[in-house]
């Protein structure tokens, strides 16, 4: 089965975190919905979804309802970077909720648990002596 890549962002730091997609609580949630971390071993932490990508790459956009992807006429924004004024491009974008095909998963802390995050996921920075 394939697993669901979470890359957690804290401050100015951001965690990498892969989970097994039978046992995580999100297929179906939405870009924006709030999820505990418990089942990622962050007991007290709540996590808010921010985007992703699917397995072929296409970025999640927020405004694109439902799960499939949509080649959709954009000019900035999430999938689109320019410096040309005006100009447009038709993009392949996935849509705002998780699925199996999704493997990245982005989201930021919302509510910051009693452990620091680092130290449970055992990414502690070495203290050089």
């Amino acid at each position: 089965m394939a697993t669901f890549k979470f890359v957690i962002s804290e401050k100015s730091k951001s965690y990498q975190v892969e989970k097994d997609q039978n046992d995580c609580p999100v297929l179906g949630k939405k870009i924006g919905d709030t999820i505990s971390g418990d089942f990622l071993g962050l007991e007290g932490y709540e996590l808010k979804i921010t985007g992703g990508s699917d397995k072929d790459g296409f970025p999640m956009r927020k405004d694109i309802e439902g799960q499939t992807r949509k080649k959709l006429l954009v000019r900035a924004g999430i999938g689109f970077k320019t410096d040309v004024k005006g100009l447009r491009r038709r993009k392949t974008l996935r849509g705002n909720t998780i699925n199996q095909d999704v493997v990245q998963i982005n989201c930021k802390v919302v509510k910051i648990g009693t452990k620091n995050i680092a130290e449970v996921l055992g990414k502690a920075d070495k203290k050089e002596e």
